[in-house]
């Protein structure tokens, strides 16, 4: 592993919880698990399954102390941006996780305090109350310096392109910080054909649930609304980069023939907002071939390094990013630039 890069490998995506929150999970799945069917399956395997891997992870997730450190440490990370891990505060009612929330993001603070060089963070926010939402992101930037909202994609099923989540999105807006939309495993009402053949997380459900909320939202129209606004996608983008030419062709024409009264004639091709708009990371794809393409159709200072700690803890990781075939400037950007200038680190 090289350490005379001379930049910070800055990783963008990484998890935690807060063990008030773990236990509220706990909780949940002792009174016969949530309604959440997606909940039930990601959530119980990591808290139920006794497998070695399960194991590590949800302590790992706890940890935000001297076995995080040294995890970074050995896989060269100088920094993670850590934001509370999927379902985050989303499964439970709104009183609820309106507290929850506060509490996860006073702890988040008190952990970049004591390792400030180390550690900076998103804030977890409730969507089932916008308004409380939008006021302890509000919170959570100007009186606890975190850097943005994490949102664990839909919240009971819902998504950031319903009107009444809007004032989320005008507060981000406003506070000049991006909202990370995290995935999470898909709703009810379309996650049987994923859990039929165990596809509902990580290995697809995960992309393909969070790919339609970005999508949702940019052909809402939520961008002209809101022009400034800021949305980071990681594991390269949940695969929309790859569907950008196919994404204006089709939208383009059923716009035109007035197809759907939901859609509305958007300012801008729907590929301009997920250039201009929009910003990558590359958790969870150490794969040079994808990243390369990502690069360079999204732009070089739209993509970013993240691990995915500690889902996908692999110390060796780095080696596959460093050796990027691209010049120095472009990998310091990659990985430390980028994340400065869109997190103001």
């Amino acid at each position: 592993m090289r350490t005379d890069l001379g930049f910070k490998r800055i990783a963008t995506e990484e998890a935690f919880n807060t063990k008030e929150i773990a236990q509220a999970y706990r909780d949940l799945l002792e009174r016969n698990g949530s309604t959440d069917i997606g909940f039930n399956s990601l959530v119980g395997y990591y808290l139920r399954n006794p497998s070695e891997r399960t194991r590590a992870v949800a302590e790992r997730l706890e940890d935000v102390g001297q076995r995080r450190l040294a995890d970074m440490d050995a896989s060269g990370i100088d920094m993670q941006i850590l934001s509370l891990t999927a379902p985050g505060v989303q499964i439970f009612d709104a009183d609820l996780a309106v507290g929850l929330a506060r509490s996860a993001n006073d702890e988040l603070a008190e952990a970049i305090v004591k390792h400030p060089t180390r550690y900076t963070g998103l804030a977890a926010i409730a969507p089932q109350n916008p308004a409380a939402a939008a006021k302890e992101l509000e919170r959570a930037v100007q009186k606890l310096g975190l850097k943005g909202a994490i949102v664990n994609s839909h919240t009971h099923g819902e998504y950031l392109d319903n009107e009444k989540f809007w004032d989320i999105l005008a507060a981000a807006e406003a506070l000049d910080v991006p909202i990370y939309i995290h995935p999470n495993t898909p709703p009810n009402s379309w996650i049987e054909p994923f859990m039929e053949r165990g596809l509902d997380g990580a290995v697809f459900g995960f992309a393909v649930e969070t790919g339609l909320h970005a999508l949702r939202l940019v052909v809402s129209g939520a961008f002209d609304r809101f022009p400034k606004l800021k949305v980071v996608l990681g594991h390269l983008g949940e695969g929309l980069p790859y569907w950008l030419f196919r994404i204006d062709f089709m939208h383009g024409a059923s716009v035109r023939s007035n197809r759907y009264a939901s859609q509305p004639k958007l300012e801008r091709k729907a590929s301009e907002y997920l250039r201009e708009n929009f910003y990558y990371t590359t958790s969870g794809m150490a794969w040079t071939p994808p990243i390369r393409y990502v690069q360079e159709v999204m732009g070089m200072d739209r993509l970013m390094y993240a691990m995915d700690y500690p889902y996908q803890f692999v110390p060796e990781e780095v080696n596959v990013t460093d050796a990027l075939p691209i010049p120095y400037e472009d990998l310091k950007a990659f990985y430390q630039t980028n994340a400065q200038r869109v997190f103001k680190l």
